[in-house]
This record gives structure tokens, C-alpha cells and sequence, in this order.
């Protein structure tokens, strides 16, 4: 029973590797294709078109490419996917102790 928690433990470790990867990618491949207003460049540390000579002056990007992306991240985050996490560990780890105290054979 203890393999099949570790290996549902590394299972889901680098279910979260890929999901966190995937978030990163699709996130800066958004923000290259993202769309700002003229006199505004994309900062990429926050992600918001900010005016070339007033830096307190931001607005959203805007774009197909970057909207879909930014949809896509939140479909991936905690709202999403990656929100199913600690259910699919429970499920698993009740399942499996499930299997193993019904298939203990009686001692009569």
C-alpha cells in the first residue's frame, strides 16, 4: 500500500510541475503578443501597459492572444485544474484504503 501512495504522491508532484510550467509558458507567451495603446510598452515584471513618461499611468493589455492566455492561466490556477488537486488525493487515498481493509480475508 505504501508504493502505491508514493506513487500516487509522485503522480500528483509532477502533475503540478507540468501545470506550473504550463502556467509560466502560456503566461509569457501572452504578454508577446499582448497589445498596448500608443505612448504605453508592457511591463513584463506586472504584466500591465504602463505610459513611457508617466510610470504611474498603467492600463490592461488587450489582444486576442493575451486574452486567451490570460483565460487559459485562470482555467490552470486554483479556480481550475489545479483546484482539483487535494479532491483527487482524497479520493485516492480513500480508495485505496477502501481496497484494503475489504480484501482482508475473514478469520472465521
Amino acid at each position: 500500500m505504501i508504493k502505491t501512495l508514493s506513487a500516487i504522491g509522485y503522480g500528483i508532484v509532477g502533475f503540478a510541475i507540468v501545470v506550473v510550467i504550463g502556467i509560466v509558458v502560456i503566461g509569457e507567451l501572452g504578454e508577446s503578443v499582448a497589445n498596448c495603446a500608443t505612448g504605453f510598452e508592457l511591463n513584463g515584471t506586472t504584466g500591465n501597459c504602463q505610459n513611457a513618461t508617466n510610470f504611474s499611468d498603467t492600463a490592461t493589455p488587450t489582444g486576442t492572444g493575451y486574452t486567451t492566455s490570460t483565460g487559459i492561466i485562470t482555467y490552470l490556477g486554483t479556480s481550475g485544474l489545479a483546484g482539483w488537486i487535494p479532491a483527487v488525493i482524497a479520493v485516492a487515498i480513500g480508495g485505496l484504503f477502501m481496497v484494503y481493509f475489504g480484501s482482508r480475508k475473514k478469520g472465521y
